[in-house]
């Protein structure tokens, strides 16, 4: 015991200098007052917690349709009685500018009947919803009220580095103005979710979490450079977030026009198969999608696409279907240009096409092309067919003149909007999955494009 006490006396001299030194070096301010301290002091106070509802009705017990929402919605009106609830999500989001236009992600708030947002000096606050963009998962919001709030400005993330540093705030599970740190992990990550491919998303180690879906990632310089988005399901430090660049072509349309504003280049694609392959003199590893059809005039025609060129990459991204050339595409905005890399006499060749709002007519034109049906409003609602291409997938499984077209692709046709961006849907599809109704009878068809 002797000799402990003596081991412990000889130590307390030793250590007391060590606590001595860690004083002093504590007291050094370039050790504790770091680069992200000065930024999150900086950018923290335009960073706001996002609280939605959104009231739904309780799931109907009568489930014959298999979850169908268009038979739940018939159980529900004729069988049983309404019973609402409310459900809550969170997330974040920063302040813009000095209109108080508040940027987050599209499924932060989608469906919600009522927004409040809550800022980092404790108020909270309505807010109303400026526009959605679903294909590149924005949003903007208007915070309500008078009084100024501190805002960041949109960076740019054109000059990103894998590896630098980055910090990232939001509310994951309700811990609101949480700060978290790490790297650029990676650049254009493509990430499925259960309706979509999404593209050029960057990829980040610092932690993101429930909640922290619509906040900043900011570099070391407290630029804001993306938006927090996701997190990939079953691993730690693998988070996704939107290049800031991207969103700022967002913002500017759903500023001025509520939405992003649905972009063309008037070309049709077909499979790449084994056929091909041999008729076009292709290697059986050469990935792309024929130009089948050149619409004229287009953005397309403009840039110089021929019938018969093998598209391979669409801004950036490779494409080895028409569906994923068609998803790269609703993510663009007008006036953007875009480059087209194609295969073409044994060469590649780089083409830049300017993408263009789809023409008025585009969606007719689909519809009729595509599934052979020209449609007008039901006062009922939903689409009543007035006329059938002869020899069209319609016409081969019997739809006929006034039948009603409720749904197209999971996409309930509740309007105009609903149906323009259904038809513009089908774009890179081989067929189309409809709900139709003849009489009191409902029926899920699938109609081939022929």
């Amino acid at each position: 015991m002797a000799v402990r006490v003596r081991l412990a006396r000889g130590i307390a001299p030793a250590l007391g200098l060590l606590l001595a030194a860690g004083s002093a070096r504590a007291a050094d301010p370039f050790l504790r007052h770091t680069v992200t301290v000065d930024v999150v002091r900086r950018v923290a106070p335009s960073v706001v917690s996002i609280t939605t509802e959104q009231t739904v009705a309780r799931p109907s017990p009568f489930r014959s349709s298999g979850g169908d929402p268009f038979f739940e919605r018939f159980f529900q009106d004729f069988f049983e009685p309404r019973m609402p609830e409310t459900l809550q999500n969170l997330g974040s989001g920063v302040v813009i500018d000095a209109e108080r236009h508040v940027l987050t992600n599209e499924h932060v708030v989608a469906r919600a009947s009522r927004i409040r947002v809550a800022t980092a000096d404790g108020r909270e606050l309505g807010a109303s919803l400026v526009g959605a963009d679903p294909n590149n998962d924005l949003a903007v919001l208007r915070v309500e009220g008078e009084g100024a709030l501190a805002w960041t400005p949109l960076g740019t993330s054109s000059d990103l580095m894998v590896g630098e540093p980055v910090i990232a705030i939001g509310n994951p599970f309700g811990l609101s103005h949480t700060v978290t740190t790490g790297v650029v992990s990676a650049l254009d990550r493509s990430i499925r979710s259960e309706s979509r491919v999404y593209h050029g998303f960057l990829q980040t180690d610092a932690s993101i979490n429930p909640g922290n879906s619509g906040g900043p990632l900011l570099n070391a310089e407290g630029s804001l450079v993306a938006i927090n988005t996701a997190v990939y399901g079953g691993a730690e430090g693998i988070g996704f977030a939107i290049p800031i660049d991207v969103a700022a072509r967002v913002v500017a349309q759903l500023l001025e026009h509520g939405e992003v504003v649905p972009v063309w280049l008037g070309v049709e694609l077909q499979e790449l198969d084994e056929g091909l392959q041999r008729a076009m003199g292709l290697r059986r590893d050469q990935l792309g999608v024929v130009a089948n059809r050149v619409r004229e005039p287009s953005p397309a025609s403009r840039a110089g696409v021929r019938r018969g060129d093998l598209v391979t990459r669409l801004d950036g991204h490779a494409v080895a279907t028409p569906r994923a050339f068609f998803e790269i595409l609703a993510s663009a905005t007008p006036e953007q240009t875009l480059e087209l890399e194609v295969w073409r006499d044994g060469h590649a060749v780089s083409l830049h096409a300017k993408a263009e709002a789809a023409p008025d007519d585009l969606v007719t034109t689909l519809l009729r092309e595509k599934l052979g049906l020209e449609l007008r409003p039901a006062p009922s609602g939903g689409y009543q067919v007035t006329s059938v291409r002869p020899g069209s997938g319609a016409d081969r499984i019997g739809i006929h003149p006034g039948d009603l077209v409720l749904g197209i692709n999971g996409h309930p046709l509740d309007g105009s909007e609903a149906l323009r961006r259904a038809g513009l849907d089908l774009q890179g599809l081989s067929g189309a999955l409809v709900v139709v109704q003849r009489g009191p009878g409902r029926y899920h068809v699938t109609i081939p494009f022929v």
